[in-house]
């Protein structure tokens, strides 16, 4: 059976406070990986944590400990506050390990689908920045990654879906001087070395597809640590845009526990 999650609120370095609710699974353990979960929404819907959610559920139940934030709620989405309110829930996550996970020693990852995807991502590169060695992984859902929009895939994508991350976009990227910024748009970043181990997933039928390949790709070049994984045709991927957990949640939680074992295992070899 699943286990209750818990309301908190975690106060920001500005002082705001940021709505929050922790998920635990059936199991646990003294080191159970932490992590930042960030909900999409593409860069347009107001965070609501009034029920559960079914991707930090799922990765919950896989073993981890999961805080899925209202980081957009206080910055009305827009850069950089956003990503300033989700790296202070980092920092909270990463000072409170041991009373989240049970130990000092528990890692750290954050998560994100489609704009939170976005928002992971520029939270790794942030991290990577200015408390390197800090974050275990990252694990990003069809990220929202690219601005200009122009890939093949995206192409494909229904007009009204387009439409939507276009508005996205334009509402994000604002206060940007030129419309580039590496943390806002990772696309942009021609820094990538030394970012955390990142796990990206997709999938066949999914308008994101192309901008999460070359994501993937231009972090294996840089010598990040990648897992990819491209879910076929009927998995009902997409509906992770429209909040329906198909089949492919499963998947979700079982790519995380896969990815945790791996990092665990490399850094077993590495001693």
């Amino acid at each position: 059976m699943n286990s209750a999650s818990q309301r908190i609120e975690i106060q920001t370095d500005g002082g705001l406070d940021v709505g929050a609710r922790i998920y635990r699974g059936s199991t646990s353990n003294k080191q159970q990986p932490l992590v930042l979960c960030l909900q999409g929404g593409a860069f347009l819907d107001t965070t609501c944590l009034e029920e559960e959610r079914a991707i930090p559920r799922a990765i919950a139940e896989s073993g981890a400990v999961v805080v899925d934030a209202e980081y957009g709620r206080a910055s009305d989405f827009c850069f950089p506050e956003v990503l300033d309110h989700a790296c202070s829930v980092l920092r909270y996550i990463d000072e409170h390990r041991r009373l989240l996970g049970g130990s000092a020693k528990s890692p750290v990852f954050v998560v994100g689908d489609e704009a939170g995807g976005n928002i992971a991502a520029g939270v790794a590169l942030k991290a990577r920045d200015r408390f390197p060695g800090r974050l275990a992984g990252q694990m990003l859902l069809s990220p929202m990654i690219d601005p200009r929009m122009t890939s093949i895939s995206m192409r494909e994508a229904d007009i009204s879906q387009r439409e939507r991350w276009a508005d996205g976009w334009q509402h994000y990227m604002r206060a940007v001087c030129g419309g580039q910024h590496p943390y806002a748009a990772p696309c942009e970043c021609s820094r990538l070395m030394r970012v955390a181990p990142a796990l990206l997933m997709t999938s066949e039928d999914d308008p994101l597809r192309d901008e999460v390949r070359s994501y993937a790709g231009r972090l294996r070049d840089a010598g990040v640590r990648v897992r990819e994984k491209v879910l076929p045709v009927g998995f009902g991927w997409p509906g992770l845009y429209r909040k329906y957990a198909g089949p492919w949640i499963e998947a979700v939680g079982a790519e995380f526990s896969g990815f945790v074992n791996e990092l665990r295992s490399g850094d077993r070899a590495t001693v």
